[in-house]
C-alpha cells in the first residue's frame, strides 16, 4: 500500500491511461479523484474502482482546461481530504492534420487542453501543495511524438514537447516546497480507442522492438513509480515508455 492514505487527482481518466493509473492508485491506498470530459463515463469509472478495489474515488466531469473545473477539482481534494499530494494531468486531445492546411481552430483547441490545462492545474496543485510541510508529487503525460516526428502531429508534438520543458522549468519553481514535476512519455498504447482501429495492435506489434505496443498497466506502473516516494529525489525528468520506438522510429504504413 505504497499510497495509503495519499490524495490524488488524475484527469483524462474516464478510460484507457488515466482510468488504469487511477485504479492502480486507489489499490494500492490512494484516495482519487477522476476526471473526465464525458459525465457518464467518469461516474461509471469512478463507480467501478469503488467496487472493485473498495477504494475511496469521487468522480468530478467536466472539461480539464476549465479554469472552473481545475478549481473544482483541487477544492473537492481539500474540502473532503484536507490536503492534495498527487496530480496527474493525463487530459488531451489529439488532432491530426496536414501542417499545410491545419485550422487555426485546431490549434488553438489542442494548445488549450493539452498545454493550458495542464499547465493551470498543475499551478492550482503546487499552490496547495506548498502549503504541506512533505510537498507533493505532479506528472504530465507527455508523448513520443514529442521527441520523434510523426505525419500530421505537428501541433499535437509541440504541445507534448512544451510539456516536458513546462516540468523541467518548474524545478526551478518548486523544488524549494518539495514538489517534484516530471512526465511519462508513452508511445503506441492499447487503449479502447486505439482498439477502433483492428490492425493497430499488428501494426506497432511489427515496428516496435519489444514486439508488441504498451498495455495501460505498463504505463500506470511507469508513472506511479514517478509520484511514489521511490522517485522524491528525480525531478524535471521524462521516462518514455514505447518499448524502445523512438530508438528506431519507424513510421506505421
Amino acid at each position: 500500500m505504497d499510497f495509503l492514505n495519499k490524495v490524488a487527482i488524475v484527469t483524462g481518466a474516464g478510460q484507457g491511461i488515466g482510468f488504469e493509473i487511477g485504479r492502480s492508485l486507489a489499490e494500492q491506498g490512494a484516495v482519487v479523484i477522476l476526471n473526465d470530459l464525458d459525465d457518464e463515463l467518469v461516474n461509471i469509472a469512478a463507480a467501478r474502482i469503488n467496487q472493485e478495489k473498495n477504494g475511496d474515488c469521487i468522480a468530478v466531469s467536466g472539461d480539464a482546461s476549465d479554469i472552473s473545473v481545475i478549481k473544482k477539482l483541487t477544492v473537492t481534494a481539500i474540502d473532503n481530504y484536507d490536503r492534495l499530494d498527487i496530480v496527474i494531468a493525463n487530459a488531451g486531445i489529439t488532432l491530426f492534420g496536414d501542417f499545410l492546411s491545419y485550422s487555426p481552430e485546431a490549434f488553438y483547441k489542442i494548445m488549450q487542453v493539452n498545454l493550458a490545462g495542464s499547465f493551470f492545474l498543475a499551478q492550482a496543485a503546487a499552490n496547495q501543495m506548498k502549503l504541506q510541510a512533505d510537498g507533493g508529487s505532479i506528472l504530465f503525460t507527455s508523448s513520443v511524438t514529442g521527441h520523434q516526428a510523426h505525419k500530421n502531429l505537428a501541433a499535437y508534438g509541440m504541445t507534448k514537447a512544451a510539456l516536458e520543458m513546462l516540468a523541467k522549468n518548474l524545478v526551478i519553481e518548486l523544488s524549494s516546497y518539495k514538489i517534484n514535476v516530471n512526465c511519462i512519455a508513452p508511445g503506441a498504447t492499447i487503449t479502447e480507442r486505439t482498439l477502433m482501429d483492428p490492425e493497430y495492435h499488428k501494426t506497432w506489434s511489427k515496428i516496435t522492438p519489444m514486439g508488441r505496443p504498451a498495455f495501460v498497466k505498463d504505463i500506470a506502473d511507469t508513472a506511479l513509480f514517478l509520484v511514489s516516494e521511490k522517485a522524491k529525489h528525480i525531478t524535471g525528468q521524462t521516462l518514455i515508455v514505447d518499448g524502445g520506438w523512438t530508438s528506431v522510429s519507424l513510421p506505421p504504413d
